[in-house]
């Protein structure tokens, strides 16, 4: 799943490409992925993009619509307006004319999402797909530019958790609405980690994860944190010291600053590589730590897994695998 670092870096590369261009064509694929239906996604064409931003994991592209010219105004691709005419997004034009004002292409690639950037972005027609997958990446939208360029948003596997929203204002996703502190904003100050560590005894990494309190910040990030910070993902919120929650606070700063400054600039294509390669113990199960050389071990859960060095973190402790103690029962 692509966290803040990959999120930040795919906001900065559409800003640099997209900004200025007029959107000629946004085809659905995926009538799932659609969240809203109005104001409707054949709303975007002909609008110039104004700008792209990021809250937390969701990716904000700002479109200027066109004015208004008739019947002929924002007739948009011949997919998004069958899409919306089916039913999957709403009938074209729901609500009424859409206000000369600006919308947002707001988007979540989930974990098994993507952005894929073309220079020379396909015209062919966008033919609906399967709400099933499988393992390959099967299109969920096409966004194409007057320049010809663009980008689609792919999804695979079978759990079809992809969103996308066309709204006024990005505070309409419930999710955005929600979200917690921005990780490396003015706001995130010390003296708020400390206060959302007392707000409620829980593990660490959970604290980390969870979008209404800290936003960005996933299942890889989080275990990267907890190993510069050295500290246990299991450990409870509650129990760190002054000094703890000091160390909590740089690590969290530091990890993400370095990650956003790694993966930027880089071309969306290379970021999930420059991710894995940059992961000191998260996905690297079996291999030596890079500050001890003690082994990075696992605890697995049902949808995913953790990492962690014991040295490093729990004092020598090996943390129980629940998969593996549920098995031995």
């Amino acid at each position: 799943m692509p966290e803040l670092p990959e999120v930040e870096a795919l906001v900065r590369f559409l800003d640099e490409r997209a900004t200025g261009h007029v959107v000629v064509a946004a085809d659905l694929a995926s009538i799932v992925a659609l969240k809203t239906f109005s104001p409707p996604l054949s709303a975007l064409v002909g609008g110039t993009v104004t700008g792209a931003s990021r809250h937390g994991k969701w990716l904000d592209l700002a479109v200027r619509p066109a004015p208004p010219t008739g019947a002929a105004g924002a007739t948009g691709s011949g997919e998004a307006e069958a899409v919306d005419a089916a039913g999957g997004a709403g009938p074209a034009g729901t609500g009424g004319a859409v206000p000369d004002d600006e919308l947002h292409l707001v988007f979540h690639l989930a974990r098994a999402g993507w952005l894929r950037w073309s220079e020379d972005a396909p015209t062919t027609p966008v033919r609906p797909t399967s709400s099933r997958g499988g393992v390959r990446a099967v299109l969920a939208l096409r966004i194409r530019f007057d320049d010809g360029s663009g980008f689609d948003l792919t999804e695979a596997g079978t759990r079809k958790r992809l969103a996308v929203h066309v709204v006024r204002d990005p505070a309409e996703v419930p999710a955005i609405a929600t979200l917690g502190v921005e990780p490396l904003g003015p706001d995130f100050t010390l003296a708020e980690l400390s206060r959302l560590l007392a707000a409620r005894n829980q593990q660490l990494k959970g604290l980390l994860r969870d979008q209404r309190l800290v936003a960005g910040i996933g299942n890889a990030y989080s275990d990267e944190i907890l190993h510069a910070a050295r500290t246990s993902p299991f450990r409870l919120t509650r129990s760190l010291e002054v000094d703890d929650v000091a160390h909590l606070h740089a690590a969290i700063r530091d990890v993400l600053s370095e990650a956003v400054a790694t993966s930027s600039g880089r071309p969306a294509a290379d970021l999930k590589d420059a991710k894995r390669r940059g992961m000191r113990v998260h996905g690297r199960t079996g291999e030596a730590c890079p500050v001890c050389g003690d082994v990075v071990r696992e605890v697995s859960f049902a949808d995913r897994s953790l990492q962690y060095c014991a040295t490093c973190q729990t004092g020598g402790q090996v943390l129980a695998d629940r998969r593996m103690s549920k098995l031995l029962r």
